[in-house]
């Protein structure tokens, strides 16, 4: 039987040692332009290079003495001023009397004192001066001043699990106290989604649900009902959900 023999695609050991070869020496090649351009490139911009250069290192030194000297002190300034308002306004938390007055003193202050409002335009950029903005927004929305609510919430920020979402929501209720629900439920929503937990998620969640429904955007309540069911079914808020989620499907059925 005649075998069939393959005949040879083999390349020539000194053909391939050819080859490769030239592909490093063109590797090299390449390389050795890089870098000559490289060196034209600094050699023709090096007094730019320099400058820019000083002016880093310039902003870093500048940096540090301004952190040590500027924003330290303003930063202690401001939280030690915070101490008086929030006096006032932790009594006027624990007292049934005279809370409009406590409140009032803690937003303008007494006895030659900043209030929160003071402390919140004097100290900007500050830790306390964010801090004030809260509890200003607060103060004023206890006083049914709604709109100074709204105005210093809105320029508070936070990444805490709890403050972030309350100052959220209160704005959320300072809309909705002003017959503006559409703006509430927006707030309840944002407030509900800044921060996943078993406290504040549920919490404006169900104030969210109820703003939905006094919109009679029953499908969007209904949604927002069973989210609160399925997602935090230990939550104070899920207790009695069910009586609001038939609400909520009868309503859209309608």
């Amino acid at each position: 039987m005649a075998t069939y023999k393959k005949t040879g695609s083999k390349v020539k050991k000194s053909q391939t040692k050819t080859e490769a070869h030239s592909t490093t020496a063109d590797v090299f090649n390449t390389l050795d332009e890089t870098a000559s351009r490289s060196e034209t490139f600094v050699i023709k911009n090096q007094k730019t290079i320099f400058i820019v250069l000083a002016i880093i290192v310039a902003s870093i030194l500048g940096y540090l003495p301004y952190q040590k000297y500027i924003v330290a002190p303003k930063e202690k300034e401001a939280a030690d001023e915070l101490a008086f308002p929030k006096a006032y306004f932790e009594q006027a938390n624990n007292n049934t009397v005279a809370v409009d007055s406590l409140l009032t003193l803690s937003l303008n202050g007494a006895d030659g004192k900043y209030g929160f409002v003071d402390i919140a335009n004097n100290f900007s950029g500050t830790k306390a001066g964010n801090l004030a903005n809260y509890y200003a927004g607060i103060s004023y929305l206890k006083l049914k001043n709604y709109t100074e609510a709204i105005s210093h919430l809105e320029k508070f920020s936070s990444e805490d699990e709890l403050l972030g979402p309350t100052a959220k929501g209160a704005i959320g209720d300072a809309f909705a106290d002003i017959d503006q629900p559409k703006d509430a439920l927006d707030y309840y929503l944002k407030a509900a989604n800044l921060k996943d937990n078993n406290f504040s998620s549920p919490l404006f969640l169900f104030k969210a649900g109820n703003t939905a429904m006094d919109l009679e955007k029953f499908s969007k309540a209904l949604e927002i009902f069973e989210k609160i069911k399925n997602d935090y079914p230990n939550s104070e808020e899920a207790k009695n959900i069910d009586i609001y989620i038939n609400k909520a499907t009868f309503a859209s059925k309608k």
